[in-house]
């Protein structure tokens, strides 16, 4: 399978800047992949494909503002840092494996960063933030060329990290946000994240609620997404391809209710890509288990999906790992049709765009 068969021509002025006016007021396409056919909906439509005794898993993560300006220590020079993904110092050495354990220790706060200009960022380089309340040290080159840096600060590391950071938005946006909680869903707990689970945020307290009303669990896991989301796929050969590792949590009551859920012919209905690729690394035997961990875990066209049922997305990037994660649980030629689609109808795409609701699995 060839990164090219998920290529499709998408018009840059279809590519959404800002968010919706309200977020559940967005448009959605409703695929079927049983009948290869779609319907154009609102997203607050929604609640209208959803049964009594579905569950909804949702990822609570909370976007933190991971972009960093600071100076080197030794010459002053500005430095760029991305934050890309958190490690606890008990699970650095095995989820990094350049990471050292002598570095390790050095502080409780160990990253995973992107650096500009990242020549010079070499171990042992430290950085200052602001008036040095936050500083840096580089500890390690990891994978891809990241560096491994260890921050220490005054205060909590999160109020600190408000003051100095901003918030990353995705490559293709070029518009500044007007509100910040526009990229946050309304159920963000967990800050960890560099980048939104996108398609959670059309969802308001209004809709959820009406959703729980109708009898539907909605049910929380927790995965940080890393900016790896939006790096392109190198290589033409899929099998060829490296996914990133991101952090996931899956709470035992979660698990308890999708494996309930289960039993009994509910469906289980991830929001987002994020949702999908932590049910389906926390399942074993088809079995969710509760957990935590790192998963690379890659989906595309092949793979036999053991949790998720069913999908609410955004649209993705043209030969993304998003894009074939969808073309797996939909079929690569029903996805691919339904894009084409979408492009004709003037659907808003990407983090801030329209979303797409795959109602079951399809095979080809």
């Amino acid at each position: 399978m060839k990164t090219s068969d998920f290529y499709y021509d998408l018009p840059k002025e279809l590519i959404a800047q800002t968010p919706a006016d309200t977020r559940s007021a967005s448009r959605l396409m409703v695929c079927h992949p049983s009948t290869r056919s779609v319907e154009h909906r609102h997203f607050y439509d929604i609640i209208d494909y959803l049964n009594p005794g579905d569950c909804m898993v949702v990822n609570d993560t909370k976007v933190i503002p991971a972009r960093l300006i600071g100076r080197r220590a030794d010459t002053g020079g500005q430095v760029e840092v991305l934050l890309l993904n958190r490690y606890q110092v008990r699970d650095a050495a095995t989820a990094l494996e350049p990471v050292r354990e002598e570095h390790i220790q050095e502080g409780e706060n160990v990253w995973e960063c992107l650096v500009h200009p990242g020549k010079k960022a070499r171990p042992g380089q430290e950085i200052v933030f602001g008036d040095g309340r936050l500083r840096a040290k580089v500890c390690d080159i990891g994978r891809e060329g990241n560096r491994i840096i260890t921050f220490s600060h005054e205060g909590i590391f999160e109020e600190v990290l408000d003051a100095l950071g901003t918030m990353p938005l995705p490559p293709y946006i070029t518009e500044t946000l007007a509100e910040k909680d526009r990229y946050q869903t309304v159920y963000a707990r967990y800050e960890g994240s560099a980048a939104a689970p996108t398609a959670g945020l059309h969802f308001t307290p209004a809709l959820l609620d009406a959703i729980r009303a109708k009898g539907v669990h909605v049910v929380p896991v927790t995965l940080h997404v890393g900016l790896g989301t939006f790096r392109p796929v190198k290589v033409e050969d899929v099998n060829q391809h490296v996914m990133h590792s991101e952090y996931y949590v899956v709470p035992e009551e979660t698990a308890r209710i999708i494996r309930r859920t289960k039993e009994v012919g509910g469906r289980i209905i991830a929001v987002g890509t994020t949702a999908t690729r932590t049910l389906e690394a926390a399942s074993s035997d088809g079995i969710t288990v509760a957990g935590s961990g790192y998963t690379d875990i890659f989906i595309y066209p092949g793979y036999r999906f053991r949790t998720v049922d069913a999908l609410i997305t955004n649209f993705h990037l043209p030969e993304s790992t998003l894009m074939m994660l969808v073309s797996a649980l939909a079929g690569r030629d029903f996805m691919m049709e339904s894009y084409a689609e979408a492009v004709r109808a003037r659907y808003r795409f990407f983090s801030f765009g329209d979303a797409m609701f795959i109602s079951e699995s399809g095979s080809e």
